[in-house]
């Protein structure tokens, strides 16, 4: 299997993983993925009483052939989970975090 396809595969079974885990029954956990285009998003969606829940919980984009984290609203944080799936460090870009900081971590710079 290639790189690419290995970084999908982990990265679906990341989205997964987390979709399993909703804390409320009443909202729904969609995986959203634009394989054309290697865009991954898991987004929870709906109610709660009359207050309407919907938010990305997690982004990730593949880039030049890095796994970029646009979002991660993760306990763990999903750029520890795809080092646990087999993912090196060096091939992960926390995109979240300002360019001039992405030094200071243990991941790809960009």
């Amino acid at each position: 299997m290639d790189t690419l396809t290995q970084y999908r595969q982990q990265i679906k079974t990341l989205l997964k993983n987390h979709a399993l885990h909703v804390w409320d029954d009443r909202i729904q956990a969609q995986i959203i993925i634009d394989a054309e285009h290697d865009h991954y998003q898991l987004v929870y969606v709906g109610w709660r009483d009359s207050k309407r829940c919907y938010g990305v919980v997690l982004h990730i984009d593949i880039i030049d052939g890095k796994i970029w984290i646009q979002q991660d609203g993760t306990e763990i944080g999903a750029a520890n989970e795809l080092v646990e799936l087999g993912v090196p460090n060096h091939e992960i870009v926390l995109g979240f975090d300002p360019p001039n900081l992405r030094q200071y971590t243990d991941f790809a710079m960009n």
